[in-house]
């Protein structure tokens, strides 16, 4: 049996410019088609990865207490480049609504103008064996959210030469990060 592919996610929106511009600043995305109910946007060979339907009528906003889609989330080959898409987005003034060391990987969930969460990633493991792994040991079965950590000291360390595996651990994110809140709570809307 044939395995599908991801393909697009649509978003409903009554703030389609800003989701676009949002978007593209985010992912680095550009329009491909766009009128005035609709817009596409890509950021790789895909023909467009999200689209954007706004409807004839002023939609409710999202309220974190409704079901639904919660996250999507988009992977980077490796911290340096999230860590760099990190930089740029908080020059736009485009900041992590929470940054979670889950182990597994290492997230950024960032907050669209809808209040719909995304996480860039990076995965922690140079394998999915190697993933799978850690999710079926005693750590992950511990804490599956895991630890909050500080996107800022984590791009300087990085910069000044601190191994990315070393980055990329639960440990580091304790001893640098030790009073943040529960991430859980920021991302169930607590």
């Amino acid at each position: 049996m044939a395995t599908p592919k991801f393909a697009h996610v649509v978003l409903q929106t009554s703030r389609r410019a800003e989701m676009v511009d949002w978007y593209c600043a985010l992912l680095d995305a550009h329009v491909v088609f766009q009128n005035d109910a609709l817009s596409f946007v890509t950021f790789d060979e895909e023909h467009h990865r999200i689209a954007f339907l706004a409807p004839p009528v002023q939609l409710e906003p999202r309220s974190p207490m409704a079901a639904g889609m919660h996250h999507v989330a988009y992977t980077f080959a490796d911290l340096g480049e999230l860590l760099d898409r990190y930089a740029a987005l908080k020059r736009r003034d485009i900041v992590p609504h929470v940054p979670i060391q889950h182990g597994v990987t290492t997230s950024l969930y960032y907050r669209d103008p809808d209040g719909n969460f995304v996480e860039l990633q990076v995965d922690n493991f140079a394998t999915p064996d190697e993933a799978t792994a850690y999710m079926t040991g005693p750590e992950y079965a511990a804490d599956p959210v895991g630890v909050g950590f500080d996107p800022d000291r984590m791009l300087d360390a990085h910069r000044s030469g601190t191994p990315a595996d070393e980055l990329r651990s639960r440990a580091w994110a304790v001893a640098t990060s030790p009073d943040l809140p529960d991430p859980l709570a920021a991302l169930s809307g607590a």
